[in-house]
């Protein structure tokens, strides 16, 4: 695996969230177009490194093939509004194959995989570690160069077994993440939960994935290599129907930030 993923200083990626499919199949592809591009160039004009293109179409299995073809034409459409922008992908459903797929049709630069180690409780039901099936077919597809990163114990899922966070990241090192995210119930937990990991002695890369803002993303770069953010980010007076979502002062500002940390 390529370090590059991880050369970009401060490490920013910025989540777009897309429609859930199945839930506005009556939409067209221009309509999602266009909410695709008008976002991503808010991220692009504010100096975010990387996007990651999220898919929240809700599966109780395996990925929808309309989903999957309608994330990687999107996630090829980002590429090409604004190529000078790093790019990752995540899917929904619990499928590994699903999230590599989109990447390697896309041209991304990472995936990121919730479930990676152990086993979890989320709202569609138990779902159970994803590393293996998804190293063993990352190199076949030989493409070793899509970065994976592990969460490691998501806040949206409840663990149903019973091992500390920093061993459940040992479990993802050793299985072949490229990089961890950590997301405590809250800021301060997430930084401790960080603090552990590094104690126990991961060497991975660690991002920290939520509840970081303007006013604390110099702690977080203090704390760990990178951070994920979003919802920080997004438009307060935004109406339902408005294409645009997230809000170019808060990013600007939020990257300006992020740069003197």
């Amino acid at each position: 695996m390529s370090l590059r993923v991880f050369s970009p200083k401060p490490l920013v990626i910025a989540a777009l969230h897309l429609p859930d499919f199945a839930r506005s199949r009556g939409k067209s592809m221009a309509a999602y177009e266009d909410y695709v591009a008008t976002n991503a160039k808010v991220f692009a004009e504010a100096g975010v490194p990387y996007i990651k293109l999220q898919d929240a179409t809700r599966e109780s299995g395996r990925a929808a093939p309309d989903s999957i073809a309608m994330t990687a034409a999107l996630a090829r459409f980002l590429r090409a509004e604004v190529p000078n922008i790093g790019l990752g992908i995540i899917i929904e459903a619990h499928d590994p194959v699903a999230a590599l797929s989109v990447a390697h049709a896309s041209g991304a630069d990472f995936v990121r995989l919730k479930v990676f180690v152990g086993g979890v409780m989320t709202a569609q039901g138990p779902r159970n570690g994803m590393g293996a099936e998804a190293v063993a077919f990352r190199a076949a597809l030989g493409r070793e160069d899509i970065a994976i990163f592990a969460d490691v114990h998501d806040r949206t899922a409840v663990p149903i077994s019973s091992e500390t966070p920093e061993f459940a990241a040992e479990w993802a090192q050793k299985t072949g993440a490229d990089g961890l995210i950590i997301t405590g119930s809250d800021f301060p937990d997430s930084l401790a939960r960080i603090r552990k990991a590094r104690e126990s002695g991961i060497k991975r890369p660690i991002l920290l994935g939520g509840s970081v803002t303007e006013g604390n993303v110099a702690e977080a770069l203090g704390t760990c290599d990178g951070v994920i953010i979003s919802t920080a980010l997004m438009r307060k007076d935004a109406k339902p129907g408005d294409v645009l979502r997230w809000d170019i002062d808060l990013t600007r500002r939020f990257m300006d930030a992020a740069r003197k940390a």
